[in-house]
């Protein structure tokens, strides 16, 4: 991958079609997104799942909404509840769905309505290797990921994992949008290097039935 984003301008920018990067476009409202996800947290706190090969995440997870994505030796799914504690996930809040909504119509998906949300957060050196989402139900609708915290390095490839792609830093407050044709683009993030002891964390909504 070559280091195509790096020290690009701050505007929106088209990087292929159904593909969105909308640097800043969530700035303003950073404070209120991380207290939200204080608030998730207290109530489902964050883990690091176990992958089907038995190895553990490097990212540590939560979700909110009317489904959680969840990870274990059974494989990846979506359910109603955390089947670690039998709870219902918490509920989205209002401000994380109304800005899914308004990066998802400015990149061209009008009717976005998210029922989930990710919640991921990254220590130094946690990453998430290259991968397609293909757990939802609607393939048709965009996936918003939005960037909090520490910077880091998001890795786009193509539609096979050896294609060429790029690697575009992601500031805090940046929001990726993909769908469309670019919905099942192979992506992920390169290892959070050492920071000031906080954290990167990023926020993933997606239509998940």
């Amino acid at each position: 991958m070559q280091p195509d984003l790096f020290g690009a301008a701050r505007d929106d920018m088209v990087l292929s079609s159904g593909a969105l990067f909308l640097p800043g476009f969530a700035a303003a409202e950073v404070a209120t997104l991380l207290a939200h996800i204080r608030t998730i947290a207290t109530c489902l706190p964050f883990r690091h799942m176990l992958m089907p090969g038995g190895r553990r995440m490097s990212v540590a997870m939560t979700s909110c909404g009317r489904f959680g994505w969840t990870s274990s030796r059974m494989g990846y799914r979506y359910t109603s509840f955390d089947p670690d504690t039998g709870q219902a996930w918490p509920q989205m809040p209002s401000v994380f769905c109304e800005l899914a909504r308004q990066a998802a119509t400015r990149a061209g998906f009008v009717d976005f309505l998210p029922d989930t949300c990710l919640v991921n957060r990254y220590a130094p050196g946690a990453r998430l290797s290259l991968h397609q989402d293909l757990d939802e139900g609607d393939m048709n609708a965009p996936i918003v990921s939005v960037s909090l915290g520490l910077p880091a390095i998001f890795l786009r490839g193509g539609l096979m994992r050896n294609d060429p792609g790029q690697r575009i830093m992601l500031h805090e407050g940046d929001v990726m949008v993909w769908g469309g044709k670019a919905r099942l683009n192979f992506h992920g993030v390169e290892p959070l290097p050492p920071g000031n002891g906080t954290y990167r964390y990023n926020l993933t909504f997606r239509k998940a039935r």
